[in-house]
């Protein structure tokens, strides 16, 4: 899903957080990667910049793609000795190394939580805050890491409306790391018309964290080639980036910056249920959590995430064959009957009672009972994204069901987003 906002501003920059280099040797390139002709690793040590609260994670990342941890060092203690490491490189990492490392950061560690705050008490919250390591604007506009387009599948089949497009994009050779219910930045090549270069455009992704091909190389989209009329000359109007995305050619170099986002998180609660609303291209955050929950391949990864709960997806397209990801909803729904609920809203196929075109907040009030015994729940997340028109239709449905329970919807709803858990990003 695309859609414009500000970039945030806060950023996670290695100079505020404790940072490691490891050294790595024997890490693999993906069969994609190498159809490519784009060299990705090269032979030898690869060094990669850690975060400390990233370690295990990547260490685990790392075997997953075959390599072996040489050496672990501090990056402060190296820059102290050699300058600029970045700049200049870095060799000669002993075990010792490892050692040293490891004692720098558990120091650290310990003299973080010993921090007291004003009413002296410890502090301790971050250790525990939902999503504590949240990554963002780790690439920026003005330094964007350049990746590589892997793949570009057209999703929408035969007789449907319009083009959406399934881009899978190489991240190897860079340290961009995400969270289902982020965006990314794509900046179009070229300049605007006002002769400047053209400004990012942010999109939803619709992949897990581990990417599609599940080695945390890549990150995947879902676009549709915006087109309108032209309201004064009636002349057919394409989007700069949108139209540059599905046209993109596999191995054309891309612009990628961030990434973005906190709304759309995901709660780390295994048994939460989840509650999904979307339209079109709103499908992909919706895409990546489904992958997490209910992927064979990703559930063997995620040892500390084995979704027990009940997640419920409610879909608006225009027809069947603009049904995005179609085989595989229906296969997590086909899988896990338990689990995972599929309604589709099919406007221009599908009837709502007063015998006009179906939407998703006809959906929404045809079940708003039980969406409405769902939203009560305290362990129920609610995710709406897609066209900003549903909104109104899902708010009037719920405030009907909150009504027969002596609920004022717009209050609760309120405290609903304090918590949490009302999610939206629409456009």
């Amino acid at each position: 899903m695309y859609y414009q906002g500000a970039v945030e501003s806060t950023a996670n920059s290695e100079s505020g957080s404790r940072v490691f280099l490891y050294e790595v040797v024997g890490l693999r390139q993906s069969e994609e990667t190498d159809k490519t002709n784009y060299q990705i690793r090269q032979s030898g040590s690869v060094f990669i910049r850690v975060p400390y609260n990233r370690m295990n994670q990547e260490m685990r990342r790392i075997s997953r793609l075959g390599g072996k941890i040489v050496s672990i060092q501090s990056m402060a203690t190296l820059e102290q000795l050699n300058g600029n490491l970045a700049s200049n490189g870095a060799n000669g990492a002993s075990d010792q190394g490892n050692v040293e490392a490891i004692s720098v950061a558990s120091n650290a560690t310990d003299k973080e939580s010993r921090k007291k705050d004003k009413k002296g008490n410890t502090m301790t919250e971050a250790k525990s805050k939902k999503h504590a390591d949240i990554p963002v604007n780790i690439y920026r506009p003005k330094d964007p890491f350049v990746g590589k387009c892997l793949s570009n599948e057209e999703l929408v089949g035969e007789g449907g409306i319009g083009t959406v497009r399934h881009l899978k994009f190489d991240l190897s050779g860079g340290d961009l790391r995400y969270l289902e219910g982020q965006s990314i930045g794509i900046i179009p090549p070229g300049v605007d018309k006002n002769g400047k270069p053209e400004k990012l455009r942010l999109y939803s992704i619709a992949s897990t964290q581990h990417g599609d091909d599940l080695n945390d190389q890549t990150v995947s989209l879902c676009v549709r080639q915006l087109e309108y009329k032209h309201p004064e000359t009636g002349e057919t109007v394409y989007g700069v980036c949108s139209t540059y995305l599905t046209g993109l050619e596999p191995g054309a170099d891309v612009q990628i910056t961030g990434p973005v986002g906190k709304e759309m998180l995901l709660p780390d609660d295994p048994e939460a249920n989840i509650i999904m609303m979307g339209t079109g291209t709103g499908i992909a955050p919706f895409r990546a959590y489904l992958w997490r929950m209910f992927k064979d391949e990703e559930r063997k990864i995620n040892t500390d995430y084995q979704f027990k709960g009940f997640a419920w997806l409610i879909f608006g397209i225009p027809t069947t064959p603009n049904i995005l990801y179609k085989e595989e909803l229906e296969e997590i729904q086909s899988k896990y009957p338990d689990n995972f609920r599929l309604t589709y809203a099919i406007s221009r196929e599908q009837k709502n009672k007063e015998g006009g075109r179906m939407y998703i907040q006809h959906r929404c009030e045809e079940y708003a009972e039980e969406l409405w015994k769902m939203v009560k729940d305290e362990k129920t997340y609610t995710y709406i994204c897609g066209l900003k028109g549903m909104e109104d239709g899902i708010d009037a449905a719920l405030s009907a069901a909150a009504a027969k329970d002596g609920v004022e919807w717009s209050d609760y709803q309120k405290q609903l987003k304090k918590a949490h858990r009302w999610n939206v990003e629409t456009y």
